[in-house]
């Protein structure tokens, strides 16, 4: 090592740089054999933290904002709506038919008459279906079953594929194999029927679409009310008339004609214990499958909770 400053030959100190010029002893040297120095190494950047990994909860694991209070949504939603809704039921059952029940109940008339090969057209007070069946209607609703069957494959979820096969099995059996005189009683009890199914159907999309405006645009509590709401009058006006079959909501609706039930039982001949029994089957088996994905979708938010703490 020289023993003096390359810059300003004074005696090299014990440090890096020269105590009387202040030049860098390396730098220096360079500079003299050189005629540059070597420019220095950049800084070592420290690498930025990996991203967040996204929680998902749900059905079909979507994102979620926060996945413990989705946890706790997903236990209190559907029991207090439907606590809400029974409260409801006893305090304004006329306005809660009016309101929540109605469309529901229309529309499960025409859902039945779409699946049984008859045209509807569903209004808050009555569901025009016309005495024949036709092409038209389920022409087009075969087209929209296979249509979203075909997205839902694209998009792999193969679990709606299967669900749409269902579907057209179902509407073929509608359309095709039963009578004319049965198609007609199915989309008459389809009101208060199908319009249970609608309505279970509602409070468990409070658990699916994640990343969808069901989740994002807050449909989902639209939905829920909606159908907690409609349930509750469908089902309790059933579950009265099992104690009580002065309960059956029989007589005729100026404008509309005679009531769902009164044709069931005159025009069809159906007994009222068979009536009565058939409702309040079909609506248990709605809870009774509401309860599995309650259950399920609570377990799912319960697990991805945990996995995000």
């Amino acid at each position: 090592m020289a023993a003096a400053c390359p810059w300003c030959s004074a005696p090299r100190g014990a440090g890096e740089t020269c105590p009387k010029c202040g030049a860098n002893y390396a730098k220096a040297e360079q500079i003299r054999k050189q005629g540059k120095a070597a420019a220095a190494p950049a800084p070592v950047e420290e690498a930025a933290p990996p991203a967040a990994t996204p929680v998902y909860v749900g059905v079909d694991e979507r994102a979620v904002e926060d996945p413990e209070l989705e946890y706790k949504l997903c236990i209190a939603a559907i029991p207090g709506m439907m606590l809400l809704a029974l409260g409801f039921h006893f305090l304004l059952p006329g306005m809660q038919r009016i309101v929540f029940g109605m469309p529901v109940h229309e529309l499960g008339h025409a859902v039945s008459a779409w699946f049984c090969g008859f045209w509807a057209i569903p209004t808050l007070w009555k569901t025009i279906i016309p005495d024949e069946r036709g092409l038209v209607a389920p022409v087009i609703l075969a087209a929209a079953i296979a249509w979203m069957m075909f997205s839902a494959w694209r998009a792999g979820k193969h679990y709606l594929v299967a669900i749409g096969a269902l579907l057209l099995v179902l509407q073929g059996l509608g359309t095709f194999w039963i009578r004319q005189s049965t198609a007609i009683a199915l989309f008459t009890f389809g009101g208060d029927g199908i319009g249970m199914v609608l309505a279970s159907a509602l409070m468990a999309s409070f658990f699916f679409g994640k990343r969808s405006q069901l989740y994002k645009g807050a449909l989902r509590w639209g939905f829920l009310v909606i159908g907690a709401a409609a349930f509750t009058d469908m089902f309790a006006t059933w579950i009265a008339a099992m104690r009580d079959y002065g309960r059956i909501p029989v007589g005729e609706i100026e404008g509309v004609g005679l009531s769902d039930a009164a044709r069931l039982l005159g025009e069809h001949f159906w007994s009222q214990q068979q009536l009565v029994r058939r409702f309040v089957t079909v609506g248990s088996l709605c809870l009774t499958g509401l309860v599995m994905v309650y259950a399920w979708g609570v377990r799912i938010a319960w697990k991805k909770s945990r996995e995000a703490r």
